[in-house]
């Protein structure tokens, strides 16, 4: 059974589920990957929501402030052998929700073009392209996305 818990950057579990995460960019963008390290530090991310099946983890996101009343979507992964089962939708819309709770008006997000299922995931759950936003500007491979959530 899919259970999803509110923890921060400092869970283990989290940490773990990014490091494969890591290492699955890193395999589909080479050498362009180290530009997106940077921006995707663990510090300081309040708002992490690991997924659990039979108590082990195995998809996670988080979002954290990029403007009053936006969040910025981060570090959002499923591990392949549960991808196509619904769970980053599941956990999407749950990082959504705290998000509004948190009074947030809009979540903002990056992806890459050599992602196709997350593109497929974010549009499915009403996100829409937008132009590239701050450091993504001008960046080929960087698709930015956006959805309101009031």
């Amino acid at each position: 059974m899919l259970s999803l818990i509110k923890t921060n950057s400092d869970s283990s579990d989290f940490r773990s589920l990014v490091a494969l995460l890591d290492a699955d960019l890193q395999e589909r963008y080479g050498e362009q990957q180290s530009f997106f390290s940077q921006f995707n530090k663990l510090d300081h991310i309040h708002h992490v929501i690991v997924a659990y099946e039979n108590n082990q983890p195995i998809g996670c996101g988080a979002f954290k402030e990029y403007e009053l009343g936006v969040a910025e979507i981060k570090r959002m992964y499923v591990k392949s052998f549960y991808r196509g089962k619904g769970i980053g939708g599941q956990i999407l819309t749950a990082l959504e929700e705290w998000a509004k709770e948190e009074g947030y008006r809009n979540c903002i997000l990056e992806t890459g073009l050599n992602q196709p299922e997350a593109i497929r995931v974010y549009e499915r759950e009403g996100y829409k392209q937008i132009p590239n936003y701050g450091q993504y500007v001008g960046v080929e491979i960087s698709l930015c996305m956006e959805k309101n959530l009031v």
